[in-house]
């Protein structure tokens, strides 16, 4: 089997395996077909004002001035006079859609959303806005449309602003909630001269939605405790007040009209979300209006947390909820069908109604979640087997027939309580339910046969390539039985740490601290005791990043201009060092090629200070430092391809065409990171060669004069040695390393936009983050580079070492594998999900990677020279 098949093999093999997981574990938990389920009484309110301000942290909408007033003086005067408040109380992820969906919808995000990053509908579902008759809805293009999308008929309308104006370095985002509070009331105005709109707005059951981003914008740009975040709630907080004025002014006071204030999400104190952070899970919940009950003193309360005492609100009832519960409060507010598919439990506390009105509102909450369960139940028993299928006894037929009559009966009687009791015992027993029993498919999928088949050619590869299994099985074999089993306990621990380290980043530090007492333990100070100096000083030097904070670290911008000055001083030395050197560049244009690199290191440098100062000053983006940025990015792929292909030389053209992008893509220590990381590579290449001396693999090679350019031609490769397993594991390491050196971007908390900055501050999604995913991938990229000349510098076969490698990657795969969950809080399943599919991304990564190396290494493009024309 030729190397581009084995590669095109592995490929496919490890990207089913990839897909895998979402096909075995993350399908669509929703279910069609339910009959809506409606409050048979008339509800308090003919229509609902819904305040979402993204990004709001509950105790900056709380708390207190030093001076004992509050930031939103509004809010607080209605929590204390006229509604009822609590905390509601989000789920990871803490981002926008996910929150908005359990608000509007009330079911916590569709797993089957993983695949799409929440970004569409994987699948339709029900909202309130769909079961309203009529939604007029103001704010972000990135929220509003995914619910007209949903919704049946013509009756969901959207008003949004253009995405550019989701721009992180505008000098005052709060422009973006001033726009919504501005478009609301010329919609009210413009409806006084047209009949239509204006009998419109006079019907039941509507909603008005106001998404207010400006919080969250500003959150992002100048974190939550900066003065612009301040002012922006209190902007929000005029801007509540006016639009609630003026609607009960437009409907004559008419006492019908409920109004929320809430938020999808919090953010962190270093201006972030996504993860599970009390202050991004803890949100504020204001209702009052129609229907809602007025302020509840009490004499104590008591909470886990310390907020009311930090809040002055000890003697006000705080009402806590679940963020999926908002859903069928609004819709026992206004008479509307609770959402087919929400999970969430009516918080009767709020409620300011008859006994006989609460007790019917849980009972169509109850019938609606068992409708759910119905459906479910329906089509497993459909897919299963008779003798195989076990119903739930609690909720079997009968049991439900049995339940809504009794409550049925106790609610006619007048028994509230019961009733009460009785839905809550069987309604929600229903609720996260797994039937996890082992089914025998009747009618199996396609997927299925792929995972069947798949071992066939794989276990035939696995045949083709015995020569080399056996070729390690006799070396091994070969050892004293102490030895070969020391070998495998050495290996497998390595293994396990490289597993841990994806849950403790500590651990790399561990790892890389044994790395630098290697020359140590197997001798090789001995014959390079300089070199080995430097391999510990530098391994010891990069252990400290693992240590480093992932997030909340403030810019270093100082740090950043540092590390550009450093690489321009080391760059200066290399110059220096190649012209003395029997290799001299052979001709002015390579000399160009270096010159120009350094000078992009010089302008990156420039830019990065350039950029964030602006940013500082409230004066946006410049646009020259933005063409400089995208240029440096454009030409850092094009001229290592134009420097000589000579080790050393190539190499560290790479490392300064990578360097000048990935300057402009950092904002503190991390900038230093490649420069170390780079270093060590260095020193691993001619340690190797030290290595393959100190067992008589190989002579050692004059390293100064190698050439990638001719490194391809190699026909005979020496046979794989147990050191060979060393090399291996150290990529894989190193890889690891590369990841997770500066942040561990199976978090989603770790996404910080300031990286971005020296390109764009307008949000854009899919450019942001193309931009983090270079950011991360150049160091993969150095550590790849630095594998190929191990590779062709130790005469090994690329294809015999890759054999080992994906070994390594596919027993930690393994684990992972075992290790996914779709169950428990989105922070576990998103952890678990991300795990896998990183070490999986690895693998592939690996072997696109090699193809990237070699082609960055042993390629040259040729300028058109210029010829001398001479006169005759």
């Amino acid at each position: 089997m030729g190397i581009p098949v084995f590669i095109l093999a592995g490929l496919l093999v490890h990207f089913v395996f990839l897909v895998s997981i979402f096909d075995i574990y993350f399908s669509s938990p929703l279910v069609h077909g339910m009959t809506p389920q409606q409050t048979p009484l008339p509800p308090p309110a003919k229509r609902l004002v819904l305040f979402v301000a993204d990004g709001l942290r509950a105790d900056s909408l709380y708390e207190l001035n030093s001076n004992n007033t509050s930031q939103a003086p509004y809010l607080r005067s209605i929590l204390e006079n006229n509604g009822s408040w609590g905390i509601s109380h989000t789920r990871v992820p803490t981002e926008s859609r996910p929150g908005h969906v359990a608000l509007i919808a009330g079911f916590y995000e569709d797993v089957s959303a993983v695949a799409k990053g929440w970004k569409e509908n994987p699948v339709e579902f029900d909202s309130i806005f769909n079961e309203s008759k009529y939604t007029w809805s103001w704010g972000s293009p990135d929220i509003l449309p995914m619910f007209a999308k949903g919704a049946t008929g013509d009756h969901v309308y959207t008003f949004c602003y253009a995405a550019e104006s989701e721009d992180f370095g505008a000098q005052d985002a709060a422009k973006l909630d001033t726009w919504v509070f501005d478009h609301v009331k010329s919609f009210f105005n413009s409806s006084r001269s047209n009949q239509t709109l204006l009998s419109a707005l006079n019907e039941e059951k509507v909603v008005l939605f106001l998404h207010l981003l400006g919080i969250d914008t500003n959150g992002h740009a100048h974190r939550p405790n900066s003065r612009e975040y301040k002012e922006n709630i209190k902007k929000v907080d005029e801007g509540v007040k006016e639009i609630a004025s003026m609607i009960d002014n437009f409907y004559g006071n008419d006492g019908k009209t409920a109004f929320i204030l809430t938020s999808d999400h919090g953010m962190t104190d270093w201006g972030s979300h996504g993860a599970g952070h009390p202050s991004e899970t803890l949100t504020p919940l204001i209702v009052w209006g129609a229907g809602v009950n007025y302020p509840q003193k009490v004499t104590s309360q008591f909470f886990e947390d310390n907020f009311l005492k930090e809040w002055k609100l000890e003697n006000l009832k705080r009402l806590d909820v679940n963020q999926a519960d908002v859903a069928p409060l609004m819709a026992s507010l206004i008479g509307v069908p609770f959402p087919l598919n929400s999970v969430g439990a009516l918080p009767l506390e709020y409620l300011n109604n008859s006994a006989h009105f609460k007790a019917e509102s849980m009972f169509t909450n109850a019938v609606q979640i068992l409708e759910q369960f119905k459906v479910k139940m329906s089509q497993k028993k459909e897919t299963t087997l008779s003798f195989l299928f076990t119903p739930f006894k609690p909720l079997s037929d009968s049991e439900q027939i049995n339940f809504l009559k009794k409550t049925r009966l106790y609610i006619q009687q007048q028994k509230y309580d019961e009733a009460e009791s009785t839905v809550l015992f069987y309604g929600f027993a229903c609720v996260g339910m797994i039937i996890a029993s082992f089914l025998l498919i009747q009618t199996c999928p396609w997927t299925y046969y792929v995972y069947c088949l798949l071992p066939v050619p794989v276990w035939y590869a696995v045949v083709r390539e015995l020569p080399v299994i056996q070729d390690l099985a006799m070396n091994l074999l070969s050892l004293h039985l102490s030895q070969s089993i020391g070998f495998l306990l050495v290996c497998t621990l390595g293994i396990e740490i490289l597993v841990f380290s994806f849950f403790y980043r500590s651990t790399l530090t561990v790892g890389l601290l044994v790395f630098a007492g290697w020359p140590v333990i197997t001798q090789l100070w001995v014959q390079a005791k300089t070199r080995a100096l430097i391999w510990t000083l530098l391994c010891v030097l990069l252990a400290i990043f693992p240590l480093m904070p992932v997030v909340g670290r403030e810019p270093n911008i100082p740090m950043v201009i540092a590390t550009g000055l450093l690489t321009l001083l080391i760059s200066c030395f290399s110059l220096a060092s190649l012209c003395k050197s029997k290799n001299k560049y052979r001709n002015n244009e390579d000399l160009k090629v270096h010159l120009y690199q350094m000078l992009s290191i010089a302008l990156s440098t420039y830019v990065v200070s350039s950029t964030h100062e602006s940013l500082k000053n409230k004066q946006g983006l410049p646009v020259l430092n933005q063409i400089i940025s995208w240029m440096t990015l454009v030409s850092s792929s094009v001229l290592p391809l134009l420097s000589p292909t000579f080790l050393f030389q190539r190499l560290f053209s790479i490392l300064l065409s990578l360097m000048s992008t990935y300057l402009l893509l950092s904002t503190g220590y991390e900038a230093l990171f490649p420069l170390v990381l780079s270093g060590l590579m260095f020193v691993w290449i001619t340690m190797e060669q030290e290595a393959l001396q100190h067992y008589g693999l190989s002579l050692k090679p004059k390293l100064a004069g190698f050439n990638f350019a001719y490194a391809t031609d190699i026909t005979q490769f020496r046979q794989l040695h147990l050191d060979d397993i060393r090399r291996s594991f150290f990529f894989v390491f190193f890889i690891v390393t590369a990841f997770f050196g500066t942040g561990n971007i199976a978090s989603v908390n770790s996404f910080d936009p300031a990286s971005v900055y020296c390109f764009l501050t307008v949000f854009s999604p899919f450019m942001m983050g193309g931009l983090l995913l270079l950011k991360v991938v150049i160091p993969f990229v150095l550590v790849s580079c630095a594998f190929e000349a191990v590779q062709v510098t130790t005469q090994l076969s690329s294809k015999s070492l890759f054999l080992i490698v994906l070994v390594i990657s596919d027993i930690m795969a393994l684990h992972f594998f075992f290790l996914v969950k779709d169950y428990g809080s989105w922070l576990d399943i998103g952890t678990s999900i991300s795990h896998y599919v990183l070490v999986m991304s690895l693998t592939i990564f690996m072997m696109l990677m090699n193809g990237l190396a070699q082609l960055l290494t042993t390629q040259r493009l040729e300028l058109p020279r210029r010829t001398k024309h001479h006169s005759t």
